[in-house]
């Protein structure tokens, strides 16, 4: 069930804000379409995304190089219907009567290309199923 508004509001979070939940964000952004509102942030936000992911993200069309790694906001999670941690365990925030997905996916940090793309791949996935359960009907 989603709040009341508009637009589905799903917050994407891991620990840097680097790499999956950018690739997340890019893919919910696209897939989409206007139709729900993507945020994205972590428990320790990296300096910079990581230029593997932004570079397997460019592969299928989806820009993701001018994000910027950001923390996470009360704001954030007050509006978030859904919350999907990916990796970031007790630092995480956790909100009472909101909808979480954990996606247990590898950490694309200090990878090489092909194994950037197998979790690229794996969130598209995930996004398409996440988008359908919120969408359904719209």
């Amino acid at each position: 069930m989603t709040r009341p508004g508009p637009d589905p509001t799903v917050l994407f979070l891991c620990v840097h804000n680097a790499g999956r939940s950018q690739m997340a964000l890019g893919w919910f952004e696209c897939l989409a379409d206007g139709r729900a509102v993507g945020l994205s942030g972590g428990s320790a936000p990296a300096d910079d995304l990581n230029p593997t992911a932004v570079a397997a993200m460019a592969e299928v069309g989806i820009d993701i190089a001018t994000q910027r790694p950001r923390r996470w906001t009360d704001t954030d999670l007050e509006i978030a219907d859904v919350v999907v941690t990916m990796g970031c365990g007790d630092t995480c925030p956790f909100v009472p009567s909101t909808r979480y997905e954990d996606w247990p996916l590898e950490d694309p940090a200090g990878k090489g290309i092909e194994t950037v793309r197998r979790v690229r791949d794996e969130i598209e996935v995930r996004v398409r199923d996440l988008l359908a359960s919120l969408l359904d009907g719209r």
